[in-house]
């Protein structure tokens, strides 16, 4: 049977000769054949590049997913060898290493920050991983602490108020000369009463119940407290009120600027190298917002991370909560505390001027 010129016939082409083999191969196909063939083969090459480039953005988005992840993450070769890490491991070298020693098992603490470490093998890797739960241990601390803290505040606070109404009692019978040693101690019974009363309120969270008041109100109780704190270095005051009229709530932003106000009396206070000290307290209206400030030239800040933590402090007076707890406050109008200059020591507090 005569074969068929467009047919290959293996057996009648060389072995020994490939170059052979190819060119006797092309000159069996017919053109049509090759011009088939030819856009088969392109079409391989273009399915090819388009799986290449859906592999790449594949890639890309896993790699992109792993970087906007909040956790930090390891994958380890068998010989010790990072395959890979993102952006948060690299640079938690230090962490790494101090969790490499526990086996990358349980709560590590660096850079005033706790990550939980775990760890997985796939694939003959170890995939390794850091999540950041100080927020975490923050809250469980501070509802441990306000439960012990509340409770104490409630025992305190009956005998303090025994000793209230006896000192009351005994500055009716009391001579001129003995009355100046009974105020004293009517103060620091206040002052008592006072860090009870933010306990409490810490501990039980802020209910804001805004009205219409003028700034000139919060001004005088300002005024007004003052007069109760006991300092022994000469402080100017100097007030600088909007007479104007605003929306915030009035007991409780009292307590804001009480707290800043007795803050910056305690840094004249423990500031050794100045002997005469000055607050400037201001309060204006700009355009749809409260900006209260609150300046003054004693000690400087030590610890800029420790302001808002709650019972810490790095004061000789104060449980550290007055910030804590004036933060809180703020936060509660919807507004916001900025220390804008740390040497300078000022503070601006702003609070949104509507319901």
């Amino acid at each position: 049977m005569e074969k068929d010129k467009n047919t290959l016939d293996f057996e009648d082409v060389s072995v020994s000769d490939e170059r052979v083999i190819g060119k006797e191969m092309l000159d069996k196909i017919s053109s049509n054949d090759k011009h088939e063939l030819l856009e088969l083969l392109n079409e391989f090459i273009l399915q090819t590049y388009k799986i290449e480039k859906e592999f790449k953005d594949y890639k890309a988005l896993y790699e992109w997913v792993i970087e906007i992840l909040p956790q930090a993450i390891w994958v380890i070769n068998s010989n010790g060898s990072f395959f890979y890490k993102n952006t948060l491991a690299s640079e938690m070298e230090n962490i790494f290493n101090e969790a490499k020693k526990q086996n990358f098992d349980g709560e590590i603490e660096g850079n005033e920050r706790t990550f939980l470490f775990q760890s997985n093998s796939i694939q003959n890797r170890q995939v390794v991983t850091a999540t950041d739960i100080t927020l975490q241990k923050r809250q469980e601390r501070l509802a441990s602490m306000g439960q012990v803290s509340a409770h104490l505040a409630h025992e305190i606070r009956n005998p303090i108020g025994s000793i209230s109404i006896l000192t009351s009692t005994l500055l009716k019978r009391t001579d001129s000369s003995s009355k100046p040693i009974v105020f004293e101690i009517q103060k620091s019974l206040w002052r008592v009463e006072r860090i009870i009363s933010a306990t409490l309120l810490f501990s039980k969270g802020v209910s804001v119940q805004k009205g219409s008041h003028n700034l000139m109100e919060l001004k005088n109780d300002i005024e007004n407290i003052i007069e109760q704190y006991t300092y022994s270095k000469q402080i100017d005051f100097l007030f600088d009120f909007e007479d104007k009229e605003a929306l915030f709530d009035l007991d409780l932003m009292g307590i804001v600027m009480q707290n800043f106000v007795y803050n910056s009396i305690d840094a004249i206070e423990d500031d050794d190298n100045i002997t005469f000290g000055e607050i400037i307290i201001k309060a204006k209206i700009k355009e749809s917002q409260i900006v209260f400030s609150v300046f003054d030239n004693g000690k400087p800040i030590e610890n800029k991370n420790l302001l808002f933590e709650p019972f810490k402090t790095t004061k000789l007076k104060g449980n550290g909560l007055g910030l804590a707890l004036s933060l809180q406050i703020v936060e509660a109008h919807n507004g916001s505390i900025e220390l804008l200059d740390k040497e300078q020591k000022t503070f601006e507090i702003k609070l949104p001027n509507f319901v």
